[in-house]
């Protein structure tokens, strides 16, 4: 049993892992012998197979990986003078005397990133001159150049956030890691609960909510267009239980499904178009490969002919049968969908999209149960404002709550404390609020048309 604890912390073959140097990230998957071009540079992660998640590797020759000495960790120049300011240091890029030949001749002789710090260090003619404070920023700033190190971190919702948000944010509705963890607390996720999500950040909500489960319960994605997208998902890494707990709606059928006119048995009709049209293209190719080639047609037997034939017709069935195997399993997932639907009973609602979200949110409130929490992401307020207003005018909800969320990083370090000074402008806004059950036979119209006026305060008269 020991074992099996430690390996879920050691990094497996075929296990999705995240990449980091300094602030940046990036998701891969451990495949052997595969090239990983990462901050431009290529390496191989063959050997960080059996190592523990968190570790830092150094890049040496060849693109293979070493797991980086606790005693390299150290500072390159633990025994430093330091000047007592910067006021006469002169910036003319004169003060170093290594070239860049002679760094690259450096790297040629098998120099690893430390050992070049230390020559950049003794070769300067103004690192002593200047402050503790300032030799440390010139250090770092070495680091980040000539170190070639990389540490492979274990995927989470908060590490893909984050490396989604610095990568390429636009993917994710620019949403932020804080927000996304105040969205899994206000729709109080856990385990055993039946959990509906509309969101178009590419899977990393769907991820999150996942992982906040567990494995436990069941977690209905509604989609727009095709086909769900979910390749945030898979760079969690989930086991296969976990996509157990997956099912898929599309909410094009959401209205038909409310009506009670859904029916999960009947043929899709647009998927019959498209199998029929893919029969016929691969009828036509083969005809006009004959008129293409009537001399070797002539050249060939009948017997010939007719074992091409059959073997053509065979490919066709066999990929014709392939077709109507996955229409089967689709239509096999919405109906198991649709009947976690028709209970009308699901414990909350997660809402993230780049499309309106008014629509979809009055659509969804009512496949939840009384009591239970909903929670809306855009990136501009004026969007969940007009959903707000349409909650308050149709009730049916309390505790109703429009909130932004801002995030400042702060450098914590001895005697310079201080707010980081990029930092982001926004991380969107949020609209929570909890589902109560309706009186059904009066509408909420003439609920609030029968509410007694306020009395009016009598007016004593004084006489003189």
């Amino acid at each position: 049993m020991a074992d099996n604890g430690d390996e879920e912390y050691r990094i497996q073959q075929g296990d999705y892992v995240v990449l980091k140097r300094g602030d940046i990230f990036k998701a891969v998957q451990i495949v052997p012998k595969k090239k990983i071009i990462f901050e431009k540079q290529w390496f191989f992660l063959d050997n960080a197979v059996g190592n523990l998640y968190s570790t830092t590797f150094e890049i040496s020759s060849g693109g293979i990986l070493q797991p980086q000495k606790l005693k390299e960790t150290g500072n390159p120049s633990d025994l430093k003078e330091a000047g007592t300011d910067n006021r006469n240091i002169v910036d003319d890029g004169k003060s170093q005397k290594l070239t860049r030949d002679d760094i690259e001749t450096l790297k040629e002789q098998g120099l690893k990133g430390q050992e070049i710090i230390q020559q950049l260090i003794e070769n300067s003619s103004t690192f002593r001159d200047k402050t503790e404070y300032a030799q440390d920023k010139y250090i770092k700033k070495k680091k980040k150049k000539y170190e070639n190190t990389v540490t492979i971190l274990k995927p989470s919702c908060r590490i893909l956030a984050m490396m989604y948000h610095g990568r390429e944010p636009g993917k994710i509705c620019h949403l932020r890691y804080d927000t996304l963890a105040q969205m899994l607390t206000l729709a109080n996720i856990h385990a055993h609960s039946k959990v509906l999500v509309f969101e178009t950040c590419a899977g990393l909500v769907l991820g999150s909510i996942m992982e906040r489960m567990g494995g436990y319960g069941s977690v209905i994605q509604m989609y727009p267009g095709g086909g769900p997208v979910r390749a945030g998902v898979e760079s969690f890494g989930f086991p296969a239980h976990f996509h157990d707990t997956l099912h898929e709606f599309p909410i094009c059928h959401v209205n038909a499904l409310l009506a009670g006119e859904l029916d999960t048995t009947a043929k899709d009709p647009t998927a019959e178009e498209k199998l029929n049209l893919a029969a016929d293209e691969e009828q036509i190719q083969p005809e006009a490969e004959q008129q293409g080639s009537p001399e070797e047609q002539n050249m060939e037997t009948n017997a010939a002919q007719d074992q091409e034939k059959i073997e053509k017709e065979k490919r066709r069935e066999a990929k014709a049968q392939e077709r109507k195997v996955k229409l089967e399993e689709k239509r096999k997932k919405l109906a198991a969908a649709a009947a976690l639907l028709e209970g009308r009973n699901a414990d909350g609602l997660v809402i993230a999209s780049r499309f309106h979200p008014c629509p979809v949110l009055m659509t969804l409130l009512k496949f939840l149960a009384p009591s239970r929490p909903f929670v809306v992401y855009s990136q501009y307020k004026e969007t969940l404002i007009e959903c707000y207003t349409k909650l308050k005018e149709q009730g049916g909800t309390v505790n109703l709550r429009l909130s932004d969320t801002w995030l400042r990083h702060y450098q914590v370090l001895p005697n310079r404390t201080h707010p980081v000074l990029l930092m982001s402008g926004g991380g969107g806004y949020l609209l929570s609020g909890t589902t109560v059950a309706m009186d059904q036979s009066k509408p909420a119209a003439s609920q609030r048309s029968e509410e007694p006026a306020p009395k009016r305060q009598k007016v004593k008269d004084t006489e003189g």
